[in-house]
């Protein structure tokens, strides 16, 4: 190789960012919601519709799924970057985050875990099954609604002309795409 090579150490996983950040809100048995966000998200499988986000079991947000196995997954905007960094800084469990930084909560299609008012984009999601991976765990959760803002989603893709969608790329580090590419034609 031409170029020299660094040694990324314990930051292996940022070669794998930017990624998408959600805002996953979770509720308890009484109702009570929580938001947390979490940039370790993608889609696992189409039939079903199964997505995974990786989070810590120490996370309140992981015991609350785990006793409720139902929560909904927020695509912000980047005019909530300081939403996004608190409710991914703050515990829970100490903070209620939702009464903290004014969150707007409506009323879900399916799950009880309400949605973000204001958001890009929802997925609602109930827990299709839970695996052990070191301090995380990868929650699989099947979709049970799925919907965006008409204006942010066109003909099935993010309009990047249209939002700011913020992508994480590590630390208090994020992006906003501003431009498609397209592949050559083939020949």
């Amino acid at each position: 190789m031409s170029t020299n090579l660094v040694d990324v150490g314990d930051n292996f996983y940022r070669l794998l960012h930017p990624k998408t950040v959600v805002l996953v809100v979770s509720v308890d048995e009484s109702g009570k919601p929580n938001v947390m966000t979490c940039a370790w998200n993608t889609p696992v499988s189409e039939d079903p519709p199964l997505v995974a986000i990786a989070i810590s079991r120490e996370s309140y947000t992981y015991e609350l799924i785990s006793r409720t196995n139902e929560y909904t997954l927020n695509i912000p905007h980047a005019g909530m970057l300081r939403e996004i960094w608190f409710a991914g800084t703050r515990s829970g469990r100490k903070v209620d985050k939702v009464r903290a930084l004014n969150l707007r909560l409506l009323k879900s299609k399916v799950v009880r875990a309400p949605v973000i008012d204001g958001c890009l984009g929802y997925l609602e999601c109930k827990v299709h099954r839970i695996f052990e991976a070191g301090e995380s765990a990868v929650v699989i959760g099947e979709v049970v609604a799925a919907y965006a803002r008409e204006d942010a989603f066109k003909r099935g893709v993010w309009d990047l002309s249209s939002i700011d969608l913020p992508l994480h790329l590590g630390s208090r580090f994020f992006t906003i795409p501003r431009e498609v590419r397209y592949p050559p034609r083939s020949r």
